[in-house]
């Protein structure tokens, strides 16, 4: 019903010269997920949270986590089961069909590109803040988009760019350097934790659900917990980036693992520990929508000093995220280009480095286009819609493939997968219908304009259409 299926041998098996290299191992999986996980969304979205939520921003960041631990689950028996760039794109072709795959793939492309602009929107706002408090003040007009009254954001535009520079230098080298800065991140926060805890008050938990816990619009926006996790979710999400390496990982089986659900447990420990800071800090109306909520409440608790600090380390480790973010995407685009559905000359890999520059290049160009003209939380919650996505269908994926090939070799068998897969599908569907309604509007714009592009190319120059590989 859904379109031509991949085989599970098919998945797995490619030209020579559109083959990537296996260069990564465990060290480099897990720092891809935590550089991924931890990023913007401790950083920037605590304050956007708190705005939303209340302290109840504390239990949003739970059951975002919580959703996201089922995903993480069944990612990591896809991924060892399918050891292929594409995390749920892939996936999908194999289990649901071609035309879900594309709708899939087609949102992967679009949490990538946000979340990628996303955290260098975030990254600017560090960085200008760490160097006003300096006593350095910018052009306005070079530090927002046209929606805050400028004209350009030149620093999110500079560091996408800059990012887009190391990624295609080869991806052994830009997963080395993720690990030098995912360790000065983690760094960070705890020194974060350690200054703030102890001006923890507990009445500035109260009242700990100012907007509820559903989520209704007040104002024009939705608040309450759930409207708090729907865009906190945000914080979370990195670990696919993690699947979509698997086509690089030397040993998938194990690798993989590892990575996938070693950085989602590391991770969560993280943001509970620094949610619960923060809000116990300061009243959640003084970090509501702050661009450097963290810093903000260690320079209220009369640790400026330290707060310096995190600020610089967010300017220097944050692009991190980046990097995962545009690899992820940079292999999103080449697998639906490896397999027609987009032009095939852009499936091709550098014989030097063995990573796809041109589709790196593009990548890194229509990300920094992104960052610098819009505004952080819109383009948040729109990548969180595609991720939803991609969550849904691999929830589903994980329980048809246990019925469609039952013997198939899983290095990782997902615990309850049948309920694991059906608590990932509603947990996402409820965040899903979370999110402002302005955001699923242009998401279901996004995916009219995916299909029409399918349907008119991708269709007709599908792989399967020249080579059957169905199941």
């Amino acid at each position: 019903m859904f379109g031509r299926r991949k085989s599970l041998e098919a998945v797995t098996r490619h030209d020579a010269d559109r083959a990537l290299a296996k260069t990564l191992s465990w060290p480099h999986l897990i720092a891809l997920g935590v550089g991924a996980i931890v990023g913007t969304g401790i950083y920037t979205l605590t304050g956007v949270g708190a705005e939303r939520a209340g302290p109840a921003v504390i239990l949003a960041f739970a059951i975002a986590g919580a959703v996201c631990a089922c995903a993480a689950l069944a990612y990591a028996e896809l991924a060892t089961m399918i050891p292929a760039a594409g995390s749920a794109y892939t996936f999908s072709y194999a289990a649901l069909g071609e035309g879900i795959a594309w709708v899939v793939g087609w949102s992967l492309i679009l949490e990538y590109s946000l979340a990628c602009s996303t955290v260098a929107v975030g990254w600017s706002g560090y960085l200008v803040g760490w160097i006003q408090s300096a006593g350095v003040h910018l052009p306005a007009a070079l530090l927002s988009g046209p929606h805050g009254g400028g004209v350009v954001n030149l620093p999110a535009v500079l560091v996408a760019l800059a990012v887009m520079g190391i990624l295609v230098a080869g991806t052994r080298e830009s997963a080395t350097l993720n690990i030098v800065l995912v360790v000065v991140k983690l760094v960070a926060l705890a020194i974060f934790v350690t200054f703030a805890l102890p001006a923890f008050d507990f009445a500035h938990l109260q009242p700990f659900m100012p907007y509820g816990f559903g989520s209704s619009e007040m104002g024009g926006e939705k608040r309450g917990v759930m409207a708090a996790a729907a865009i906190v979710f945000f914080a979370f999400y990195g670990f696919d980036a993690v699947a979509t390496s698997a086509e690089e990982a030397k040993q998938p089986g194990r690798d993989l693992t590892i990575g996938i659900v070693g950085s989602m447990l590391v991770c969560t420990v993280i943001y509970m520990a620094v949610a619960v800071a923060a809000v116990g800090a300061l009243p959640f109306t003084a970090l509501a929508n702050s661009p450097e909520p963290l810093a903000l409440v260690l320079r209220s608790v009369g640790q400026p000093m330290a707060g310096h600090l995190i600020a610089l380390a967010a300017v220097v480790a944050l692009p991190s995220v980046i990097l995962v973010m545009m690899y992820g995407q940079s292999r999103i685009f080449f697998v639906m280009a490896r397999d027609g559905l987009l032009p095939r000359r852009l499936a091709t890999v550098s014989p030097r480095t063995g990573a796809p520059t041109l589709i790196t290049v593009l990548t890194g160009v229509s990300i920094a286009v992104v960052a610098g003209l819009f505004r952080l939380d819109e383009i948040a919650e729109l990548a969180n819609a595609g991720t939803l996505l991609a969550f849904i269908s691999v929830g589903a994926c994980l329980m048809v493939l246990r019925r469609q090939a039952p013997t198939a070799e899983r290095l990782f068998r997902c615990p309850a997968p049948f309920l694991v897969g059906t608590l990932a599908i509603l947990g996402c569907l409820y965040l899903m219908f979370s999110l402002p309604s302005a955001t699923i509007a242009r998401f279901l714009i996004w995916n009219a304009i995916g299909l029409a592009i399918y349907f008119a190319y991708g269709r007709r120059k599908s792989e399967l259409e020249r080579r059957p590989a169905t199941a």
